[in-house]
């Protein structure tokens, strides 16, 4: 582990699954500013998977790195961020892509330092962001079919049931 997950804090009780051989996963931060938005992006329209869908921060876990070190990578990747405390495990999900990979998704709310107005976006992979409240929460489902808004779903239970500092 890097010196960077070090200084990441983890509110106890908060779980990482380990990954068996042969799984593929996935992790996802959901992150909320201090006026109580949280921050989602747009895919890309080339992108394999959900294409010009709107999307939390997150990706695959690489062979040999732990969920807590894929985050931290993801998160700096994706938006120039860093982690700076695991709230809770909002869940872990198995979904299949179209793609016919099955994988398994473990998604967290996550605090970071940096400039939140400012995020350094992956382009062209992601070509839009914005910081959703709940009266935002429809345009969540953006270019997903029924079954398809667990982006829209973890989102809104952020933010009906956000922890208190």
């Amino acid at each position: 582990m890097s010196r960077d997950q070090h200084r990441i804090a983890v509110d106890g009780g908060v779980e990482f699954p380990v990954p068996r051989d042969g799984e593929t996963w996935a992790v996802g931060a959901v992150i909320v500013n201090g006026d109580g938005r949280a921050f989602a992006q747009r895919r890309g329209p080339d992108r394999r998977l959900f294409p010009d869908c709107w999307d939390i921060v997150g990706g695959h876990v690489e062979p040999g790195e732990s969920l807590l070190e894929a985050l931290a990578r993801e998160v700096a990747e994706e938006t120039g961020w860093r982690p700076r405390r695991i709230r809770r495990l909002l869940g872990v999900t198995t979904w299949t892509g179209d793609d016919g990979v099955t994988r398994h998704e473990a998604d967290y709310l996550v605090e970071v330092d940096g400039d939140l107005d400012r995020p350094a976006l992956e382009w062209p992979e992601h070509t839009a962001h914005a910081w959703f409240g709940p009266e935002d929460l429809p345009r969540l489902k953006e270019n997903r079919g029924p079954g398809e808004y667990l982006v829209h779903d973890l989102i809104a239970r952020v933010l009906s049931d956000r922890p208190r500092a």
